[in-house]
């Protein structure tokens, strides 16, 4: 048996559904990130963010978003450091020195749902992030400053590069 003495729940707003939300693009804030040991591999460790939705009909529901940072997988962690960089872009933190920094600064999440597996009913993921105001976002790297001049790799034009490079769906059987 519990105490509850002192607990008064007329003080408290009960708890709403935990539904999944609706396909769809949200402004969202972080309202927490925290580094977390994964349950599979031994040297894998996640960041996890929670998103706060801060407008529209859904303001005040929370997102889950798991980045595989650390993984013996290199393309599971570098999906996870590309959807990092998108973050940091997405809020204006080019060079952060923690995630406390990208916390609270509004920015777009597109939702979709995971359909139900075994004993999970179904659930959000984070299928990308967009700026707040809904632009893509563009890689700092990619943003030439005013004075660079372009190397000659770069002044060419993009389908010469990709005429050198045979794609695995153009290769001879």
């Amino acid at each position: 048996m519990v105490e509850l003495t002192g607990y008064n729940p007329e003080e408290f707003e009960p708890l709403g559904s935990f539904e999944v939300l609706p396909a769809d693009n949200y402004v969202v804030v972080i309202e927490s990130s925290e580094k977390k040991k994964a349950s599979t591999g031994e040297a894998n460790y996640y960041l996890q963010f929670v998103y706060n939705v801060v407008e529209g009909k859904f303001a005040g529901r929370k997102i889950f978003d798991r980045l595989n940072v650390e993984n013996e997988s290199a393309q599971a962690e570098t999906i996870a450091k590309r959807a990092l960089a998108s973050i940091c872009l997405a809020v204006g933190a080019v060079h952060p020195k923690n995630t406390e920094e990208l916390h609270d600064k509004p920015f777009m999440v597109n939702v979709g749902i995971r359909p139900a597996k075994g004993d999970y009913g179904p659930s959000n993921v984070v299928k990308g992030y967009k700026m707040a105001n809904g632009e893509k976002i563009e890689s700092a790297a990619a943003t030439p400053s005013k004075d660079a001049v372009p190397t000659e790799k770069e002044a060419a034009p993009a389908g010469a590069a990709a005429a050198k490079k045979t794609m695995p769906w153009n290769k001879k059987k």
